[in-house]
């Protein structure tokens, strides 16, 4: 595959199959398709310094990386992705830290490894190790997969963390959907003095739709307040359900 190939399927420099297919930097994401997932399993990613494989998968890979304020988190799936996109949204301050550690173990007289996607350490000083997979994935390969999350169990608890297992069921759904809209307006400006306003207004627990019409400025403006501000916290609104002009908001 030449380095032509690799660009076309995302964002790689320094690849050169001469030299056994090993990129030097992955620029943010890129997206294997089911015909590129044999290049994939022999793709070597180093980012800062650490080399990794990425392994083979029957679903489509998205690997690449998401800069949180507590720093860079890889991901090597769809899942995974979204599961950082929504943990950073659920806490801006929380550290994601992807591939944390190698556990080895013997398992029926076999030598094996296992390593968990990520650990998490949220703000308020809780911790997890959370393994990310599709349901469908879980059922298949449980047997085997089994004793490597009991190693991973008793490390988190000699570690002072939780251990669990995150699937699409927990991870996609309304609060993705409003993650992946509103994130990026966490750092965009707002007027000060009318987003204390808006706050105000918030306080007597008006609909989306009488909020935004209560400030004044455009239309288009005090929808930009309001998100912004939902995004930042300052509001709160149920996010468990889809955001409607009917939805009620509140100060958070």
């Amino acid at each position: 595959m030449s380095a032509g190939e690799v660009s076309r399927i995302g964002d790689v420099a320094n690849v050169s199959p001469r030299k056994g297919l090993r990129p030097s930097v992955w620029f943010h994401v890129c997206e294997l398709t089911p015909k590129c997932a044999r290049f994939a399993y022999r793709v070597v990613v180093q980012v800062e310094g650490k080399l990794r494989r990425i392994p083979l998968s029957r679903r489509s890979h998205v690997i690449g990386f998401q800069a949180l304020a507590t720093g860079v988190a890889e991901h090597e799936s769809a899942l995974e992705r979204d599961f950082v996109t929504l943990t950073s949204w659920l806490d801006a301050g929380a550290a994601i830290t992807s591939q944390p550690v190698t556990l080895r173990f013997e398992h029926a007289g076999e030598r094996r490894r296992y390593t968990p996607d990520f650990h998490v350490r949220w703000s308020d000083g809780r911790a997890a190790l959370v393994e990310v997979k599709y349901r469908a994935d879980l059922r298949e390969q449980w047997a085997r997969l089994r004793p490597a999350f009991a190693v991973a169990r008793d490390w988190a608890s000699e570690h002072d963390a939780s251990c669990r297992i995150a699937t699409e069921r927990a991870i996609r759904g309304p609060r993705l959907e409003v993650a992946k809209r509103l994130l990026p307006l966490r750092s965009a400006p707002v007027d000060a003095a009318l987003a204390d306003q808006a706050v105000e207004v918030a306080a007597t627990r008006p609909t989306f739709r009488s909020l935004v019409d209560a400030l004044p400025t455009t239309q288009e403006a005090s929808l930009g307040i309001v998100w912004r501000l939902i995004a930042r916290g300052r509001i709160g609104v149920d996010l468990a359900e889809p955001i409607t002009p009917a939805s009620i908001v509140w100060p958070s």
